[in-house]
């Protein structure tokens, strides 16, 4: 004796919801992941391009009123910019801030500025560089 089957004849009554639901899950997420891969190429294109200075603190030495800060700069060819330093006491209260500038054809700059602060200074932060 033969079972009887539970299963419809393929073709003959459409796809089932369940296929139907599956395209449209696929479709959907198609879409999502080219719209994700757009966005984060977009912010990683812009990030890349507005980069145009940047900087690191090699070393610095600190006296009672100022922090001699050794700097290196990288930025584009006659870029002009200025990068933001600071510097904090032991206690955490920040005792000096102030702007460098910074301009010319050259790519890389390695230069010691001095952070003039109202108490010792224990430390030398570069906050950031921006063009302009």
């Amino acid at each position: 004796m033969s079972t009887a089957s539970t299963r419809l004849p393929e073709g003959r009554y459409g796809r089932s919801s369940d296929e139907r639901a599956d395209r449209k899950l696929k479709i959907a997420g198609a879409v999502l992941g080219a719209v994700l891969l757009a966005l984060v190429g977009y912010f990683a294109y812009h990030y890349v391009v507005q980069t145009e200075i940047s900087a690191q603190v090699i070393t610095f030495e600190s006296s009672d009123d100022a922090v001699k800060v050794h700097l290196e700069v990288h930025k584009d060819a006659g870029t002009e910019g200025y990068c933001t330093l600071r510097s904090q006491s032991a206690d955490g209260a920040e005792v000096g801030r102030a702007d460098f500038r910074f301009s010319g054809p050259a790519t890389r700059i390695d230069k010691v500025v001095t952070l003039r602060t109202t108490a010792k200074g224990t430390t030398a932060q570069l906050l950031g560089c921006h063009a302009g």
